[in-house]
């Protein structure tokens, strides 16, 4: 998770379709993937945010562990460098289609207790539009 001045980065992608190419589907997810042989988990997070986002990570905290369709997954707090994202690619394909579509800063929640951020546990995304918030 990528968080700068109130707003998330969020990775739009495409799932599989029937014809098993990456024209399936779209929606919206945070930067991340698989740890390779030999990768920390912290290692395998900087390396994701690099290749998906372009952007150099300065610090990664461990955030929390959740359920997902592939099992369990881990959410970790990015500190990034200065610059904008770029959209990357995803060199662990198995095919030549682009599976990442494009990015976006989505805007978090403010807290009126508190007047902070609102952290999400679980960010969803709707078929046709921007990932909504929920907590």
């Amino acid at each position: 998770m990528i968080i700068r001045d109130g707003h998330v980065l969020m990775v739009r992608e495409r799932g599989r379709g029937p014809s098993g190419r990456h024209d399936g589907h779209e929606y919206w997810t945070l930067p991340g993937g698989g740890i390779e042989p030999g990768e920390t988990a912290e290692q395998a997070v900087l390396r994701e945010v690099a290749e998906e986002a372009g952007l150099a990570g300065r610090s990664v905290r461990h955030l929390y562990d959740a359920p997902h369709p592939a099992g369990w997954t881990s959410c970790f707090a990015v500190e990034v460098g200065p610059g904008e994202p770029r959209l990357g690619v995803d060199p662990g394909l198995d095919c030549d289609c682009p599976r990442m579509t494009g990015l976006s800063w989505v805007p978090l929640p403010r807290s009126s207790a508190s007047g902070g951020l609102m952290v999400p546990v679980l960010l969803m995304a709707t078929p046709d539009g921007p990932p909504g918030v929920a907590s």
